[in-house]
């Protein structure tokens, strides 16, 4: 598929917003879904709307054939080695949530540490506060480089002997920044540590082999790579998902129930309690196949082009100030920027009026904003959907913010 094709399956995208055709760039925070998607939903819901693993009648076959057949996708699509691995949750945030609560209070004791970084997503900071207040373990923070960057050297220093999870993200949601989590999971390791890896903003965007990685657990969202919202994933390795104990208990994830005492049933059922995301599952599987359809290697690199095309173009807006790495192939397709003395709630606004969606806000970083040394920053986010024609649209937007502000003040 060739991405002058790709627009056309997007049908959110042919409309005029404000007066303008429209500008998505805040894929960051969630991507548009393609006909293939939403015709996969209504699929279901129209001819085979039922539970699943529960009736043997043929509606509740077909619907547990394309549940589990999307999980099957998934397994291929992150390279796990079993679909024991792949376990459906609600997103990123719950999959977080999942391993903080289930494997950090069964492994962690007092004096022991768990290590993020200033870059982090709130929802890959909040659970490991609370575990860590909880078990009295101690929360570090690797440092970053001036460009937003993760030094190897600064990670060796801050994992120690004493640390029991490192838990980091791949790509930063602010920065763009390619983490190196293959690099990371090995000094993790070395030092008795496992690994999580927050993949919200890398699964979209490029190719995952949980097994070259070496990580522990990974974690991402559907609607960030053209699913639909309410579904995520988390991988975890097999031998670590034996020993966790489940956090949601009920229908569906136990094996046999008695009065006083109940056992669970082999993974990944154990943790998915309740009646699942179906209907999500079924529509993540549909974005993977149009994903791979374009093939992921392909996606980085147009993001990448599309991000050096950016900061060029966007560098010649007169006080206008990009975050994170200099150069494009070390982020992913994410421009996080601010404009002199006009606050970036004022600039998305503004862009708004002309068709444009960007985000404004901490982008829920908050300690990356105090690092930064700022309260907010503006965030153009693309997809495999964006031409530079979207990008020349944004730099036009910021001329006339700038000089919009210029004459009022």
């Amino acid at each position: 598929m060739k991405y002058s094709e790709v627009r056309q399956y997007f049908p959110i995208l042919d409309q005029e917003v404000n007066g303008h055709p429209l500008v998505y760039l805040d894929s960051a925070a969630t991507s548009q879904k393609p006909v293939q998607v939403i015709e996969a939903l209504d699929r279901y819901y129209r001819e085979y709307n039922s539970n699943v693993h529960r009736g043997v009648h043929t509606l509740g076959t077909r619907a547990t054939d394309q549940y589990e057949g999307a999980r099957e996708k998934v397994r291929k699509f992150i390279n796990a080695p079993s679909t024991e691995e792949v376990i459906f949750t609600r997103g990123t945030t719950t999959s977080l949530n999942t391993v903080a609560a289930s494997f950090g209070r069964a492994n962690l004791e007092e004096g022991d540490e768990i290590v993020i970084s200033y870059m982090e997503h709130h929802s890959n900071i909040i659970p490991w506060q609370q575990v860590a207040k909880e078990k009295k373990a101690v929360l570090k923070y690797i440092p970053l480089q001036k460009d937003g960057t993760i030094d190897l050297e600064d990670a060796q220093n801050t994992i120690t002997s004493k640390t029991k999870i490192v838990s980091i993200m791949h790509v930063s949601n602010v920065l763009g920044t390619i983490n190196p989590i293959k690099e990371l999971a090995a000094i993790a390791h070395q030092n008795g540590a496992i690994m999580v890896v927050d993949g919200a903003q890398s699964a979209p965007h490029m190719k995952i082999d949980v097994q070259d990685l070496n990580c522990d657990f990974f974690a991402f969202s559907a609607h960030k790579m053209c699913g639909p919202t309410g579904i995520g994933v988390l991988y975890g390795k097999k031998e670590l998902l034996e020993d966790m104990e489940p956090v949601e208990f009920g229908g569906e994830m136990i094996d046999f129930v008695g009065l006083q005492e109940s056992t669970w049933k082999e993974l990944p059922w154990k943790f998915e309690a309740g009646t699942p995301i179906i209907a999500g599952a079924i529509g993540l599987g549909a974005a993977i196949d149009f994903l791979n359809e374009i093939g992921p290697d392909e996606i980085l690199a147009y993001e990448h082009r599309l991000a050096a095309y950016g900061m060029e173009k966007m560098s010649s807006v007169a006080g206008l100030k990009i975050y994170g790495p200099e150069q494009a192939e070390q982020r992913a397709g994410v421009i996080t920027f601010n404009l002199d003395d006009v606050h970036p709630h004022d600039v998305a606004t503004v862009l708004d009026a002309e068709g444009i969606a960007v985000r404004a806000g901490h982008h829920c970083a908050q300690p990356l904003m105090k690092w930064l040394d700022v309260s907010a920053t503006a965030r153009a986010s693309f997809y495999l959907y964006n031409t530079e024609q979207d990008i020349d649209r944004l730099v036009d937007g910021l001329v006339k913010t700038k000089e919009y502000f210029t004459n009022v003040f």
